[in-house]
């Protein structure tokens, strides 16, 4: 019976010790800022999600058709265009992608750069 005793003490011991409270130190695991983590905002969380998910590949993909230009225009001129409108005259593209809402190219034809930025 003793022994009993001894290993329930034990027991309550060792559980209390687990449930003693965290440090303020400790911090809850990052989220989505976007998320509200609300099952009922959980579509229109999606949603504004997927649509800036899309945002930022079309203007991934819009840049990267920019530099293979100006790189094969490099390749073909021995020089880089002058601007992104010799691109389009020389029929290196059909026409110039449109830059995001806000932003603009800026293009250094002294290295063949692009780059996309806010505009001022």
């Amino acid at each position: 019976m003793k022994t009993l005793m001894t290993g329930l003490a034990v027991v309550v011991l060792f559980g209390a010790a687990g449930c003693e409270k965290k440090s303020s130190d400790q911090k809850a695991p990052a989220t989505n800022a976007a998320s509200g983590g609300n099952p009922i905002t959980a579509p229109v969380d999606y949603l504004g999600a997927a649509a800036q998910a899309k945002r930022v590949s079309e203007k991934t993909v819009d840049l990267a058709a920019l530099r293979q230009a100006i790189q094969l225009f490099y390749a073909q001129e021995d020089r880089y265009p002058r601007d992104l409108q010799e691109l389009v005259s020389e029929k290196y593209l059909g026409v110039l992608p449109p830059p995001p809402a806000g932003m603009q190219f800026k293009y250094n034809p002294a290295n063949g750069e692009i780059s996309i930025v806010p505009k001022p």
